[in-house]
């Protein structure tokens, strides 16, 4: 692999956004395809980062620092992966479910997934089930992520996993699910099509189900 490739990596990792822009600017210099510097260089650098933070070697904030510095990363490069016509691995819309406002973990999940290389559409908190379904069909996502944080609003995935499966969108749409008291158990229960304990797990899940 290319030396700046190793860079790009490497200064994700550390979170040092200005070193990562300034890499990327270089790869495309070196005429590095962009394909390349997005997979080996910047999902490369997340990919290392989700699995350590999996294991419970590095924490939040160096998830955050990191995904910073993939996103300073990304601006440099998106016209590049335009003009190279890259796309995403696929679209994930996520939420917290209705009655639910918690969004810290919803973050990180989005945070992961965008490290895994998908476009992430943010419905925020407190989401209905429509407004999933009306992002997923206006982006044309393949999964819907529904995060909470309170036994009382996990119900709701149940409406969530209900109304995908009542739309056009049935057997096209598949629903993650996650948040602190959601269980394997509970997400075969209600019908959805996977459960992750941790952002790290749902990008690996959104990644085998897309």
């Amino acid at each position: 692999m290319s030396a700046v490739l190793e860079q790009i990596k490497e200064s994700l990792m550390k979170g040092k956004a200005n070193d990562v822009k300034t890499l990327v600017q270089q790869a495309l210099t070196e005429n590095i395809g962009a394909a390349d510097i997005l997979n080996k260089g910047l999902l490369g650098g997340m990919g290392i980062i989700g699995e350590r933070f999996k294991k419970n070697e590095v924490y939040v904030p160096e998830v955050l620092i990191a995904a910073r510095a993939m996103k300073a990363g990304m601006e440099i490069l998106k016209p590049a992966l335009a003009a190279a016509k890259v796309e995403p691995r696929g679209v994930v819309v996520i939420g917290t479910v209705k009655g639910d406002l918690h969004d810290i973990g919803k973050n990180l999940v989005g945070m992961m997934l965008e490290g895994g290389g998908f476009k992430v559409v943010d419905a925020g908190i407190n989401v209905e089930p429509s407004k999933f379904i009306e992002l997923a069909r206006a982006n044309n996502a393949s999964l819907i992520g529904a995060s909470a944080l309170l036994t009382t609003t996990m119900t709701n995935m149940k409406e969530v996993v209900d109304a995908v499966k009542k739309s056009d969108l049935a057997g096209k749409l598949k629903v993650i699910i996650g948040g602190a008291p959601v269980t394997q158990a509970f997400c075969d229960e209600i019908g959805a099509d996977g459960y992750a304990p941790d952002a790290a797990s749902a990008a690996d899940l959104a990644k085998k189900l897309a």
